[in-house]
């Protein structure tokens, strides 16, 4: 049974981790996984997508890292607690497709916008 379906595009110039990274965070994010379900082992997921284990590993560590995770000794890594309110997760959502439409229009490739998002959230933790 395959509780997240994730490919990757080893043709993308987006790295592969982050590939991993995004389409596991989105599938929390929109709720189609509950809190303390199962993620695929590193191994089992590398071995299913071509990547080296490490690869898994570090899309594994920013998820936990943003909060999105917990690596739980004997269980893996599960779902963690949301600590974000249904409607700030919705505001939150509409922002990012108002971001996303903004860059298309002007013409911005996906990881400069990525880029630009990532400078603005480490600029509010200085």
């Amino acid at each position: 049974m395959k509780i997240v379906d994730v490919t990757v595009d080893l043709a993308s110039p987006i790295p592969p981790y982050e590939q991993i990274r995004g389409q596991i965070a989105a599938v929390i994010d929109s709720g189609q996984l509950e809190e303390g379900t199962r993620l695929p082992s590193m191994r089992a997921l590398a071995g299913d997508l071509g990547v080296a284990i490490g690869t898994v590993a570090r899309a594994y560590r920013e998820l936990e890292g943003a909060g999105l995770v917990a690596s739980r000794r004997r269980l893996g890594t599960v779902v963690a607690a949301s600590s974000v309110s249904a409607a700030d997760a919705g505001d939150v959502r509409q922002a990012a497709a108002e971001l996303a439409s903004r860059a298309h229009r002007a013409g911005l490739s996906e990881e400069t916008a990525l880029s630009l998002l990532r400078a603005a959230l480490v600029a509010l933790r200085a």
